[in-house]
């Protein structure tokens, strides 16, 4: 497979697509604004829920627009939404283009990631395979632990997550099936060991604050910012002058 969308499009991607799709639909849903934007997977609809005027994918050919995720193409603070469906793992500057999403979206903006878990059966599967220049296992599998640092380094604040995909990475749909009832398992008894992970965050900015007027003796007292902070001593009042 040439592309992680190809990969989709065998039985171990279809079965990841398929949860994967329904947990952006949960993340996204009740997202309002006016710019909702994905990264990739140009083939994909991972904003479908999504309500927004305007909905664009940003990447390759096949992108509303192109460009580069860790260059991207869009003025600071211009964006509500933001999904990036598996592009950190399988790209070389994972930092950067999480600093690309925190320069292009709004206070509050919301941002949406998957990610394949390195604890896991599939993260077990990574590390012994002999196929490493495929896909999924080509890329570089985040912990949700990890990937949490580098979120709240940057102000984000998870509001929203899940784990799902805990069968086997079987190749074959038939044997998917069969282990079908680890999902209800897994979300009971290892709810961190699930395949896949998709998780949300919102964009906080801290810093500012409103002053309140000083009311006292129902007359309006302002104050000034820095006043000199005055200090008694010996019986003398200082603040600039003496009485």
């Amino acid at each position: 497979m040439s592309t992680l969308t190809d990969w989709f499009g065998t039985p171990k991607g279809a079965y990841v697509l398929e949860w994967e799709l329904t947990q952006f639909d949960n993340a996204v849903e009740d997202v309002f604004g006016f710019i909702a934007v994905q990264v990739g997977s140009p083939k994909l609809d991972f904003l479908r829920a999504n309500r927004v005027p305007v909905r664009t994918c940003i990447g390759g050919p096949g992108c509303g627009v192109l460009g580069e995720p860790f260059a991207l193409p869009l003025a600071s603070q211009s964006v509500d939404l933001i999904v990036l469906p598996h592009v950190l793992e399988f790209s070389a500057m994972p930092h950067q283009i999480l600093r690309e999403a925190e320069r292009v979206l709004r206070p509050e903006g919301h941002i949406v990631i998957s990610g394949f878990n390195p604890l896991s059966l599939w993260g077990v599967k990574r590390m012994i395979s002999h196929r490493r220049g495929e896909y999924p296992w080509s890329g570089d599998f985040i912990g949700l632990l990890r990937l949490r640092d580098w979120l709240k380094l940057l102000g984000f604040e998870l509001n929203g997550g899940r784990f799902g995909c805990y069968a086997p990475p079987f190749s074959t749909t038939k044997w998917l099936q069969r282990f079908s009832f680890m999902e209800s398992a897994g979300d009971r008894w290892w709810p961190i060991a699930g395949g896949v992970y998709v998780v949300r965050a919102v964009k906080r900015v801290y810093g500012m604050r409103l002053l309140q007027p000083d009311w006292k003796n129902g007359k309006k007292r302002t104050k000034k910012v820095l006043a000199p902070v005055a200090q008694r001593h010996d019986g003398v009042q200082r603040n600039g002058h003496e009485r």
